[in-house]
């Protein structure tokens, strides 16, 4: 266990480190070259500001995962199994990293990024089936296992992974507020993880943590650079990741209530997205300022520090019952 905190200990610095002074070179990279998020009706900024900052999350992220495996493997820590996840993930992660980005140079219609989402899940499924969701425990008999036909299976995952990734990509609308939720919400998972022995779960999430840490003093309010589709889909993706992988018998491995309940709010506000717009006859994927975060703002006249700092506060407790929860309970 011991070794564990220093393995987490080194990938969390080794993070904050690489999001601290990797972003200031994104920041000037993307201005130098006009990668801004330009003014409009549905932006909260009042001046253009970068929009790639999920470039400087993603390898502040990669070089900590790097250093932590290489140390893992030598101290006999992490073997074939581990390694195979890592790598998926890292794979995957890049992926939709570059689907991102293309977004945010280009711009990419919602269909297309949709269909890449879908497209990224499928190559991870077929990489192997730590990345799959197998089945659940059976809730009226402990110890039971129930296993899903490989169309669940596949839908299942689907679901999960292009819910998430979406979900968090709709929450990120104020300066600071996906970076800070990541950084409370991937704490309490990684605590959870840590509970149930899972140390590959334990250090990807940790060095996201450290990631977006380190990304932080440069995207509060007022931010200096936002994390943009790269950003918000990478932090989608490596949440969603990080609930499946595991042992084959083990769906997901710390459960995929947890990260419901800890992410609960960007979860909500994304059914209440869709809810809406459909009532009204709009698209799902047309922009609005009707998110929650919004609302703090144009309804309850919070300025944005103040909505963010609430949003803070909700998801550590979320964060917090999830781990009362798990600490009481086995069936977890």
């Amino acid at each position: 266990m011991k070794s564990m905190w220093v393995l987490s200990a080194t990938a969390f610095l080794i993070a904050l480190a690489g999001g601290l002074s990797i972003t200031p070179f994104i920041r000037k990279l993307a201005t130098h070259v006009g990668m801004v998020d330009e003014l409009g009706e549905r932006r909260m900024h009042e001046v253009p500001k970068p929009r790639i900052g999920g470039i400087a999350v993603y390898l502040a992220f990669a070089l900590a995962l790097f250093v932590a495996a290489g140390i893992a493997i030598t101290k006999g820590k992490f073997g074939v199994v581990e390694m195979h996840a890592l790598l998926g993930l890292l794979f995957g992660g890049t992926l939709i990293v570059c689907v991102g980005l293309w977004d945010d140079i280009m711009g990419m219609r919602p269909r297309f990024k949709f269909a890449a989402q879908i497209i990224v899940a499928l190559l991870l499924m077929l990489y192997g089936p730590d990345f799959r969701i197998h089945g659940i425990g059976d809730p009226f008999h402990h110890g039971r296992w129930i296993d899903f036909p490989p169309a669940v299976e596949i839908s299942l995952t689907l679901i999960w992974y292009i819910g998430m990734m979406n979900a968090i990509n709709f929450v990120d609308g104020l300066d600071g507020l996906l970076a800070g939720l990541t950084a409370i919400a991937g704490t309490f998972l990684f605590a959870i993880a840590l509970t149930k022995g899972h140390a590959v779960v334990a250090i990807v999430l940790i060095a996201l943590v450290g990631a977006v840490v380190g990304f932080l003093p440069y995207n509060f309010n007022p931010a200096k650079i936002i994390l943009g589709d790269s950003g918000a889909l990478f932090i989608g993706f490596i949440f969603a990741t990080a609930t499946v992988i595991g042992d084959a018998k083990s769906a997901v491995t710390i459960s995929l209530l947890l990260p419901l309940l800890v992410l609960a709010l960007p979860i909500v506000d994304t059914a209440a997205t869709i809810v809406r717009r459909t009532r009204a006859g709009r698209r799902i994927t047309e922009a609005d300022r009707e998110h929650f975060h919004h609302q703090l703002v144009f309804r309850f006249g919070l300025n944005v520090r103040q909505a963010v700092l609430l949003i803070y506060a909700v998801c550590f407790v979320l964060g917090a019952t999830a781990l009362a929860l798990t600490s009481a309970a086995k069936v977890f």
